[in-house]
C-alpha cells in the first residue's frame, strides 16, 4: 500500500527485485545507506558493514548499494557474522542491493534482510566499503541518510524523510477504502462492482 500511496502522490520510491532472503522476513524504518564497491586490487583493515552497524540506532534499516553486482554477483556484501553484530544491536533488518550469504544463519538469527539474490561468495578480496551515511541509489531511486524504507515479500518502497507524513496518510486512507472493498466481497457483493470505477480511481484525488 505504501507504493500504491507513492503513485498516489507521484514520487518515486517503489523497488522490485529485492525480495526476501527468508520467508516471513519484513521490515520497517529509518535508513542508514551504504555503499559498497569492487576491491580492484584495494584492500581494508575494516570490514564493510561494520561502521554501518556502529553508527545504526535500534530500529534503524541498513541500506547497501553493491555498486556494479549486475546481475551475478562475485560475492556477497552481508552475511552471518554481520548478521550476528546487527541483531545484538537491535538494528532492524537489512536491504541489498545485491548480494547476501549465510541465509540459513540469518533465518536462525530472525534478521529481516531483503536482497537481489543469494551467493556463497565471501567480499573479502571481491568488495570493499565505499562510503556510508552519503546517498546511494537503488535501482532506479535515491536513498538517503533518514529516509525511510518498508519491505515485504512483493519488494522495497523508500520514503524520503521530508514526505514521510504525506505518504504514510495517504497510505492509511488507501487501506481503509480497501477494507472496505474486501467486507463488500464478503457480503457476497458482485467483484465487477467493487472493483469498479472507484477501484480504478482510487489513486486519483488524493
Amino acid at each position: 500500500m505504501v507504493s500504491d500511496a507513492l503513485d498516489a502522490l507521484g514520487l518515486p520510491g517503489a523497488v522490485a527485485g529485492v525480495l526476501p532472503v527468508w520467508e516471513g522476513s519484513r521490515l520497517a524504518g529509518r535508513i542508514i545507506p551504504m555503499r559498497t564497491v569492487p576491491a580492484q586490487g584495494r584492500t581494508s583493515t575494516q570490514h564493510l558493514g561494520t561502521a554501518a552497524i556502529e553508527r545504526a540506532k535500534p530500529g534503524d534499516i541498513i541500506v547497501v548499494e553493491q555498486a556494479g553486482a549486475g546481475a551475478a554477483p562475485v560475492s556477497a556484501t552481508w552475511g552471518g557474522l554481520l548478521a550476528q553484530a546487527a541483531r545484538l544491536r537491535d538494528i532492524g533488518g537489512i536491504v541489498i542491493d545485491g548480494a547476501c550469504r549465510d541465509v540459513d544463519e540469518i533465518r536462525e538469527l530472525g534478521l529481516p534482510v531483503s536482497a537481489r539474490t543469494a551467493v556463497p561468495f565471501t567480499a573479502r578480496g571481491r568488495y570493499v566499503e565505499d562510503t556510508v551515511g552519503r546517498p546511494i541509489r537503488v535501482g532506479e531511486v535515491t536513498v538517503a541518510d533518514g529516509d525511510w524504507v518498508v519491505a515485504d515479500a512483493s519488494g522495497v518502497a523508500f520514503i524520503a524523510a521530508s514526505r514521510i507524513e504525506d505518504v504514510l496518510r495517504h497510505a492509511e486512507r488507501l487501506v481503509a477504502k480497501e477494507r472496505l472493498m474486501a467486507e463488500g466481497l464478503r457480503r457476497g457483493d458482485l467483484p465487477s462492482a467493487v472493483l469498479g470505477r472507484d477501484y480504478e480511481e482510487m489513486l486519483n484525488g488524493q
